[in-house]
């Protein structure tokens, strides 16, 4: 296999996306300190370093796995790494689901998938507002085509969704009009992630031009 064949499936620069776990971090710290803070109040100064150890350990390492995380396509393989690697190949994934993240303002859709033990959530796009980030046309050509190369109902399914997609940027479609934003509008506000039900998802393909 060549290294060509290895193509990038991140939604975010690596320069925003350390931004943001270093945001994580500092929040994490603040809360940490706080909890110290009345614990120490309460029980002394060692249940108070002790909390706050406690509460800002989990927090650094989640900041730390996403300052490193990454996601590529190789051949029909998604893999993403962050202290390890998690592989999932999307002709065998036991399945696919659209999952919407909601976190501080901005609303993700992804492709999640499972298969072998393992999930990978891959970013398709970001919006807040009614604009935002989505990922690029070689990437998205690509996904579509693996995921057509499965021959099952789910597979083609977010394979015309995504193939909807590049049409209507094709076309110059605004973002707040084009598949993904819409579809992922239709999940409800107030959760951090939840997956689209599978036949929502046919349906709003099908109803596409």
């Amino acid at each position: 296999m060549s290294s060509d064949d290895k193509l990038s499936l991140d939604l975010l620069d690596k320069v925003t996306v350390r931004k943001r776990a270093r945001m994580v971090a500092i929040g994490g710290f603040m809360v940490a300190l706080a909890f110290g803070a009345i614990v120490g109040f309460i029980g002394g100064r060692w249940a108070g370093v002790i909390t706050f150890l406690i509460v800002s350990l989990p927090v650094v390492l989640l900041a730390m796995s996403e300052a490193r995380r990454t996601v590529w396509l190789e051949g029909s393989a998604v893999n993403v790494r962050a202290f390890g690697t998690r592989t999932v190949d999307l002709f065998t994934a036991d399945g696919l689901d659209l999952l919407v993240t909601d976190l501080r303002g901005a609303r993700t859709v992804g492709l999640f998938v499972r298969g072998n033990k393992k999930a990978i959530n891959v970013a398709l796009s970001m919006y807040s507002g009614v604009g935002g980030r989505e990922l690029g046309i070689y990437q998205l050509r690509r996904l579509a085509d693996t995921l057509a190369g499965r021959g099952d109902t789910p597979g083609l399914v977010f394979s015309e969704l995504l193939v909807a997609q590049l049409r209507a940027e094709a076309r110059g479609v605004a973002p707040a009009e084009r598949p993904l934003y819409r579809l992922g509008s239709l999940a409800p506000a107030g959760r951090m992630a939840q997956k689209l039900h599978p036949d929502a998802v046919s349906k709003f393909v099908t109803s596409l031009d």
